[in-house]
């Protein structure tokens, strides 16, 4: 399903993909997007997550191991990351850096994550991305879609704080 040609060689030959990489073992794992194969799986007893690249498997292991090698250097910080993407968003709370900016005319907003900012677009466009498996609700956020779904549940995670109340929602 791929083949060498020229300066980005291997070229995936899926059809309507027209990925290409420098690289065959970038395209091997490429491959596993159409496949669905993650042949790198968690050994630590009741994880078995499962990844496409050994590197992320090994990177994964930290979060089991507690190994907390990327650290923070600004001025009575010292926190401690098990990934380096996540010590850089870190210190964009010391830098103020926020530069992932909204591209609707008039708004503007600024936001440190591109995560942020995708979520903040739906706002613009009325994307709704995540729907509820039983009822079809669409809602905007994964959070948001999570907490619907106890609404169809018996689940009442929340307890009433008032003196002698003993209802739960």
């Amino acid at each position: 399903l791929w083949c060498f040609h020229g300066r980005r060689g291997y070229k995936c030959e899926v059809e309507g993909c027209n990925n290409s990489f420098t690289r065959s073992y970038d395209l091997k794992t490429h491959m596993f997007t159409h496949t669905g194969e993650r042949p790198f799986v968690c050994d630590v007893e009741g994880c078995g997550k499962c990844f496409t690249q050994a590197s992320n498997l090994k990177r994964h292991r930290r979060v089991h191991s507690g190994d907390r090698p990327f650290k923070c250097t600004a001025a009575g910080c010292g926190k401690g990351f098990s990934h380096a993407s996540t010590l850089k968003v870190h210190v964009r709370i010391h830098t103020g850096e926020r530069p992932f900016v909204c591209g609707v005319v008039g708004c503007g907003k600024c936001f440190a994550q591109a995560g942020n900012l995708r979520r903040h677009e739906r706002s613009h466009t009325g994307e709704r991305p995540y729907r509820c498996r039983v009822c079809g609700k669409p809602l905007t956020t994964s959070s948001n879609l999570k907490q619907h779904q106890i609404t169809h549940t018996d689940k009442r995670p929340f307890k009433c704080d008032w003196p002698g109340c003993t209802k739960d929602y």
